[in-house]
Formats: C-alpha cells, sequence, structure tokens
C-alpha cells in the first residue's frame, strides 16, 4: 500500500464524489493499493479493508481522528478525539476468502464474512440490508443430511453465525462508549472509518481547490505544478498572496 499524492486525493474524491461509501471505500485503495485488482480489494472482509483505510487516513492526515457526535439524549454536540490504536483491532482475517463453519443443534453452516460488494449490492435492499448479506454470505446449510433453505434457519443459528462473524473480524464492527457531560445520558456510538475518512477528504478537497484558485489566479500555474507543490512550499506563495 502506498500513500496519496494531492493530485491523487483529489481525483479520488471526483471519482467518489456522490457515490455509496462502500464505492468510496474501493476508490481509495484502488489507488492506495495497486498490487491488489478491483475484484481482490472488493472481495476484503470489512474489517482488513477498514485497516487498510485506517493505515492511509493516517498517512494522509495524521494520528488524530477529530469529529463531532450528537448526543441521542439532549442533542449536545461533543468533540470527537481518537487515536488510531482506540480503535484498532490487533486480531484480523485472512485477506482471502475464509470459509467460516457452525454445527448447532444438529445443523451445519458454512458462511464466509461479509465485504464491500455485499454493501454495495445490498444498497438495493435497504429495507432488508442485514437479512440481504447474510443471505449473501452464506454458502451451505445442512441438518443431518438434508440441505435447508438459508432463510428458514432457526433464530438461534442465525444468531450464532452473526456472532461467530463478528467474532472472526471484529474490526468492522468497531464501538466506543460515550458519556454525555451535559446531560449525564451514556451510549455505545459506533465509528465508521469510511464515512469519517470521507468527510476529511471532502473538506480537504475543497480547501485545496481555493488554494489552487488563488494561486492559478495570482501567478498562472497550472493545477498540476500547484498540487505537486508540498503544503509548506503552497503556503508560502498563499501567504504572499494575501489570502
Amino acid at each position: 500500500m502506498r500513500a496519496l499524492s494531492a493530485s491523487q486525493l483529489l481525483d479520488v474524491w471526483e471519482q467518489g464524489f456522490g457515490r455509496a461509501p462502500a464505492e468510496q471505500a474501493l476508490i481509495l485503495l484502488a489507488v492506495a493499493c495497486p498490487d491488489l485488482s478491483p475484484d481482490q480489494l472488493a472481495g476484503l472482509p470489512i474489517g482488513r479493508r477498514d485497516t487498510r483505510l485506517l493505515t492511509l487516513h493516517e498517512w494522509t492526515f495524521g494520528t488524530r481522528l477529530q469529529g463531532l457526535v450528537v448526543c441521542p439524549k439532549c442533542a449536545e454536540q461533543l468533540e470527537l478525539d481518537l487515536q488510531p490504536t482506540d480503535i484498532h483491532v490487533d486480531s484480523q482475517p485472512a485477506d482471502g476468502l475464509q470459509i467460516l463453519s457452525l454445527e448447532m443443534d444438529g445443523y451445519q453452516v458454512q458462511f464466509r464474512l461479509p465485504n464491500s460488494t455485499d454493501l454495495i449490492t445490498g444498497e438495493q435492499h435497504v429495507d432488508a440490508l442485514r437479512h440481504h448479506i447474510f443471505e449473501r454470505c452464506l454458502l451451505s446449510a445442512r441438518r443431518g443430511k438434508k440441505a435447508m433453505d438459508p432463510a428458514r434457519l432457526p433464530e438461534p443459528i442465525v444468531a450464532a453465525i452473526v456472532e461467530k462473524m463478528a467474532g472472526a473480524d471484529p474490526q468492522a464492527d468497531i464501538t466506543f462508549s460515550i458519556t454525555c457531560p451535559a446531560c449525564g445520558h451514556a451510549w455505545q456510538a459506533i465509528f465508521d472509518i469510511v464515512s469519517f475518512f470521507w468527510r476529511e477528504v471532502t473538506a480537504w478537497s475543497h480547501r485545496i481547490l481555493h488554494e489552487v484558485h488563488q494561486l492559478a489566479s495570482a501567478y498562472g500555474w497550472r493545477e498540476a505544478d500547484i498540487l505537486a507543490m508540498s503544503p509548506w512550499r503552497r503556503q508560502c506563495y498563499l501567504d504572499m498572496t494575501g489570502v
């Protein structure tokens, strides 16, 4: 995996504008991971994908993860300030297809971990997203010698499969505890690296486009030449223009 240049990051933002989060994640990684094909990236378990995104975020914007969360009880806005170590899980699945199995109450089920393709196709099944992803990940289901319809598995079996998926790919579902200082309400918040990363990419892109406009207007330079400058040198020229 490699870091993204300013020009590449701006291209990524343009390509991913208005796309679904799972597609935006793959657009980012397609540039950062040229050694992997699009199909290989799309097939990464969600936790393995998110680990790569956490590393890429650190290379792009630094180690601090800053943002805002809203208290669900009193609507107070709270500042979020995390380090990668706060949300990084050491246990990770392999990059390729990993087949898991469950034997319980006479049922034998084989399944795999969810990936980005599952999330993208799930956009067409918003009302039943979890069910859609679950069915895509089931490879076989039997009771004794009889094949079972995955849609008819008993709820305890489904719950056990979901639990085993979560245990095999813990980076895919990161939560952390928050207590609101205003009202004392405590809850578990979900950290979504894709949405978090993309908000920062969007804010950076708007800022860099403004800088390019100012420097191009002042000096007549090409966008490529401005983007190739280090942030420090670019800021020096901006200071001289009085911006």
